[in-house]
């Protein structure tokens, strides 16, 4: 049976779905806290993306100033609750940190999740509505980028109604992170945190089909395009319609939705794709029980899109990597279940436009891995047709913004997140996608300061 960090698998699958790190207590939190130089002009807050002012929360900690260190975190960051735990702190904050230099350097991230928790436990409100200036916008999406909008928009006095096409509210972090790495609860209370703005949130709405765009753009006097990603496209090998293939974004939010079963229980499982969301859905396989899990990466590992410590949280789970191979076939039996993967070894060409090499099939190389599970992750779909209804400018569903306001071409409409990230423009991230989100409301505010000043 595979094992998890920590331990072996539990009989019980609810139980592997538990946060696996349970945070810093006090102690550690005001001794972490007092190791904080505190820098004048602090290079953490230059590499955090929402520029939260790191000392100034961390100095709150160590005073005993939880609300104020909690306030100073969401100020900048709306879902910095969600971002304690999923932001790849190594590469940003902690990575630009001084003290790397001499020992080992703070725990922001812990210390970001010390203080959030706390709030949270409080279950109060902890911003206030802005005075109502008569001008209303509609978000579509409520994600990160979405609910970051929300709250800035609300504050600067909006009325704003945000359009979410799932069940719950909260996007990629309600379904599209894995539970023991970010819990719906805490995805649930940063989204309270602004429906107790008076944002309104109507779930089971879909743009396009419960509600037109025309509509929108007739009742609202702004609407912003935040709808993020969908899912993952096809392989274009045979046998992607065979029982036990899975598409990861849906694998994932099944985890997110429901009791976890015992389906992959000693299975063999193979995940193709080497992302974040690959790495998601190979330690879910484990988790759900399954004897074997391999990922199957047509580039090497210097070439993966997976962040550092997903990687290394995968292996420490026991999930094995192939490198430089690429599936030509899935392969079933009579029943049309999965029995095999046929795959084909690569070899890495000339550099392409994403500044990669390209992957090269060497000729006479095929050979078969044994699996009852294939699991796609090779990125995901983007919504055409909903940027095509609002006759927005797009390159491959990467829509086209100002970079300085996010207003799209259609003068209305603004838009931010993963549909603008890709083609080189930015990194896609829930810290990148939230200060995304308070860029737009503050570039919509603009506008109508503009007008009124004209007028």
């Amino acid at each position: 049976m595979s094992s998890l960090t920590g331990g072996q698998i539990s009989l019980n699958l609810t139980d592997n779905f538990k946060e696996i790190h349970p945070g810093l207590t006090k102690r550690e939190a005001i001794e972490e806290a007092n190791r904080c130089l505190y820098c004048y002009d602090a290079p953490c807050i230059k590499a955090c993306p929402t520029s939260i002012e790191i000392p100034k929360f961390i100095k709150k900690i160590a005073s005993g100033n939880l609300k104020g260190s909690a306030k100073t975190i969401l100020e900048a960051n709306p879902v910095g609750a969600s971002c304690a735990r999923v932001c790849p702190t190594e590469e940003l904050c902690e990575g630009a940190c001084v003290l790397n230099n001499e020992t080992k350097p703070i725990s922001i991230g812990h210390l970001q999740r010390y203080a959030t928790d706390w709030a949270m436990q409080q279950r109060k409100p902890l911003f206030e509505v802005g005075e109502r200036n008569g001008k209303k916008v509609a978000i579509i999406g409520s994600g990160p980028a979405g609910l970051s909008a929300a709250r800035e928009l609300s504050l600067l006095g909006y009325q704003v109604t945000i359009f979410e096409a799932e069940k719950e509210a909260g996007g990629l972090n309600r379904y599209g992170i894995v539970s023991f790495r970010l819990p719906t609860e805490v995805v649930q209370w940063e989204v309270e945190q602004v429906k107790q703005l008076n944002v309104d949130i109507k779930t089971n709405t879909v743009v396009g089909i419960d509600i037109t765009t025309e509509e929108l753009l007739n009742q609202f006097d702004r609407v912003v395009v935040a709808v993020g990603m969908g899912n993952v496209p096809h392989l274009g090998i045979e046998g992607e319609t065979l029982k036990g293939v899975y598409d990861a974004i849906e694998f994932v939010k099944r985890t997110k939705m429901e009791e976890p079963t015992n389906e992959l229980v000693g299975k063999k499982v193979i995940i193709i794709g080497a992302g974040n969301t690959a790495i998601d859905a190979a330690t879910t396989a484990v988790r759900l029980g399954a004897a074997n899990v391999k990922i199957v990466y047509r580039r090497t590992k210097n070439e993966m899109t997976a962040y550092q410590f997903e990687y290394d949280f995968a292996k420490q789970d026991g999930v094995e990597f192939r490198w430089l191979t690429a599936p030509t076939k899935i392969i079933g039996n009579e029943q049309n279940e999965v029995v095999g993967l046929e795959c084909i070894k690569m070899d890495l060409g000339e550099i392409g436009l994403d500044g990669r090499q390209k992957p090269v099939p060497i000729q006479q190389s095929e050979f078969v891995l044994e699996t009852d599970v294939v699991i796609k992750a090779i990125g995901q779909s983007r919504h055409i047709q909903l940027i095509e209804r609002f006759g927005l400018d797009h390159s491959k569903g990467v829509v086209e913004v100002n970079p300085e306001t996010y207003q799209t071409s259609q003068e209305k409409v603004y838009a931010c997140g993963d549909v603008v990230f890709g083609n080189g423009q930015g990194e896609a991230m829930v810290v990148t996608a939230a200060q995304q989100g308070k860029e737009v409301a503050k570039a919509i505010h603009r506008s109508f300061v503009l007008q009124s000043e004209i007028a």
